[in-house]
């Protein structure tokens, strides 16, 4: 009897589970199997796992360093002059010409230069240069007093002036050979011979000179271009314009001091087979003779 080894009894409600099989046993092979099984799955991530342990962009960024923005510096707002354009835009007529001559009175050479450049003067233009001389020559008389007094032409003495030598200036521009063409150079000394006709006949003797030199100066540029006239296109310009006519009342207006202009005329439209206004007064007045 003490040979005998006493077996201990295992309860196996003890040592397993009850729910992994209530009715039997399971064996080892299956709990082994499952439990490979169940260790696979554990150390394999699922899908949702992979995505939540995947770097999102935002943790990403976040673990890089800021970079550092570079503001551009705008330059600060200063003053500064006006470009030569927009300076000159704002200049009047008389500032202009201002600049010009302190300029050409600094630099001579640019004079020549600027002749070359500018735009040829138009008789319209000229005339009316002349005629702002003129307004403000009649600006200048004071008021009350006789016009044509001693102390009146004192008072619009430097005005006078300053016309008489814009006149002087323009005719010889408008005078063959400077001008070609006869109806601008006749056009031009019609408006001038009007403006001397409207100058006042001073009281004393030596200031009428004025007058009356203007007056043989424009005679002379009568006759000049009178002369330059007959001898192209057949002094059609002088036969056709009228023109005879309008120097005929210019010569009468002044008293006979554009008689030379007048007897030129004449004797061009003469050879040319017309006639002038003044010839056909003269054979007028000869009709009447006769037939009285």
């Amino acid at each position: 009897m003490s040979g005998i080894v006493a077996t201990p009894v295992h309860f196996p409600h003890q040592h397993q589970d009850p729910r992994l099989s209530p009715s039997h046993p399971m064996s080892f092979h299956t709990i082994n199997s499952a439990g490979r099984k169940r260790k696979a799955e554990d150390e394999e991530p699922s899908a949702d796992d992979r995505m939540s342990t995947s770097p999102s962009p935002s943790l990403h960024q976040r673990s890089l360093p800021a970079q550092r923005v570079t503001k551009r510096l705008r330059p600060a707002t200063t003053g500064r002059p006006l470009p030569l354009p927009r300076l000159l835009e704002t200049l009047d007529a008389d500032s202009l010409r201002s600049i010009l001559q302190t300029i050409c009175q600094r630099h001579p050479g640019l004079g020549s230069e600027i002749e070359q450049i500018a735009p040829r003067p138009s008789v319209s233009s000229a005339i009316s240069v002349l005629k702002h001389y003129e307004s403000t020559f009649q600006a200048a008389f004071p008021f009350g007093g006789s016009p044509t007094s001693d102390y009146a032409y004192n008072r619009v003495r430097p005005a006078l002036t300053n016309l008489l030598e814009a006149l002087a200036d323009f005719t010889p521009h408008f005078l063959p050979p400077s001008e070609a063409q006869a109806s601008q150079s006749l056009s031009f000394l019609d408006s001038a011979t009007e403006l001397i006709h409207r100058l006042p006949d001073w009281s004393t003797f030596q200031h009428r000179l004025h007058k009356q030199n203007a007056y043989e100066e424009i005679s002379k540029a009568w006759t000049s271009v009178i002369q330059e006239a007959a001898k192209r296109a057949g002094g059609v310009h002088i036969q056709y314009g009228g023109w005879d006519q309008k120097l005929t009342k210019h010569n009468q207006q002044s008293g006979g001091k554009l008689q030379e202009a007048v007897d030129e005329m004449s004797k061009h439209l003469g050879w040319m087979g017309g006639q002038s206004t003044t010839q056909q007064q003269q054979h007028g007045a000869r009709g009447d003779d006769l037939s009285s």
